[in-house]
């Protein structure tokens, strides 16, 4: 909820690096904190997660924010996917590693699986620490038309805030797009966040599970990239059609899954898509904004995000507790993938583009 707010101040301020440091410096040091928390100290835990998460969701608001910036109009949906294939196989190598000391503990040193376990969140503070480094080095900031101090920009962004309410009126297939965006990523990251809970419902060993999770992230490095380039000969709105449709397919698959190489399937399939449909609606959302109030817009686009995954579980639960059926439960999320389709198929992107445009010269 505090993402647009956050992105009207940093419009004003020409702040998006000094955001992204400072959000991700609290994710940072609340992720490396959780190495730390004794056994029983799940309140700290929960804190820390929280805090942690905030770190992350806020500093990817002034991340997403800097890309109309660095990439030219024709580079965005390639520079996007690629952002989005490093950060799986960045995340992969990790996340192999994190693997190999929670199943081989001795080997590393480590005195048990525990301190292994513990021990990772260290590993992935430090990590995005050292992956931090170039952004803050290297990336060029666009400023601001008028900068101003942090106390003057907070007025100002309350103003903006309410006056982006009004321009999404305007720019109505910026709301267009939104919506059905919500949908059809709630379907995508439910699947993500419920499909190893699905897993262990169907009651596959835990080691099948990171695997399936592994295969994920290093399907998704050449697929994200590989989809961009099918999404450029059809289409970048047809690429997220495709792919949309493409988890519809997933969900009806997962409803009749009952061997554990058809968990491996599945996974291999989402990592075709995974990065694709995450990358190119984060390009093609930048097409159909003002560049001058990106971050406050992205700050919209993040909230979403952010919020999805809410309804699909909710789903989930209701219709399994009705029929006791864990299938029916999944095959209920197909319905977010044929409602944000839909709803992005009335998204005309040449009139959209056009009235970002005129937004500019208004």
């Amino acid at each position: 909820m505090l993402a647009p707010f956050l992105g009207a101040i940093a419009d004003k301020m020409s702040g998006k690096k000094k955001f992204l440091l400072t959000f991700a410096l609290l994710g940072i040091l609340t992720t490396g904190a959780l190495n730390f928390v004794a056994a029983g100290l799940w309140q700290w835990a929960v804190l820390l997660y929280i805090l942690g998460t905030i770190g992350f969701s806020g500093a990817n608001i002034f991340y997403d924010a800097l890309l109309p910036g660095v990439a030219s109009e024709k580079r965005i949906d390639y520079v996007s996917s690629l952002g989005f294939s490093l950060g799986y196989i960045g995340g992969g190598l990790l996340f192999v590693l994190n693997v190999l000391w929670y199943m081989m503990p001795e080997t590393f040193g480590f005195a048990d699986a525990n301190v292994a376990i513990k021990f990772s969140f260290l590993s992935v503070a430090i990590w995005w620490a050292v992956f931090s480094i170039p952004i803050m080095i290297f990336v060029k900031e666009p400023k601001a038309e008028e900068d101003m101090t942090f106390g003057r920009a907070i007025t100002q962004g309350w103003k903006q805030l309410f006056d982006t309410f009004r321009d999404i009126k305007h720019l109505k297939y910026v709301g267009l797009f939104l919506l059905g965006y919500w949908f059809y990523i709630d379907g995508v990251d439910t699947i993500i966040r419920m499909a190893v809970a699905y897993g262990v419902e169907l009651d596959f060993p835990g080691e099948s599970l990171i695997i399936a999770l592994l295969m994920v992230q290093f399907v998704a490095f050449p697929g994200t990239l590989l989809f961009n380039l099918f999404a450029k000969k059809i289409g970048v709105k047809n690429g997220i059609l495709v792919a949309i449709g493409a988890y519809g397919c997933i969900t009806l698959l997962g409803v009749f899954m009952t061997e554990i190489w058809h968990f491996y399937a599945l996974a291999f399939l989402i990592g075709c898509f995974q990065g694709g449909i995450q990358a190119l609606s984060r390009s093609i959302y930048s097409r159909l904004i003002p560049k001058e109030k990106a971050a406050e817009f992205y700050g919209f686009f993040n909230m979403l995000g952010k919020f999805a995954a809410v309804i699909g579980p909710a789903l989930m639960a209701i219709i399994t507790k009705q029929t006791g059926n864990v299938r029916l439960g999944i095959l209920s999320v197909l319905s977010l993938f044929i409602i944000g389709g839909v709803i992005l198929w009335f998204v005309d992107m040449d009139k959209g583009e056009k009235m970002a445009k005129e937004f500019l010269v208004h």
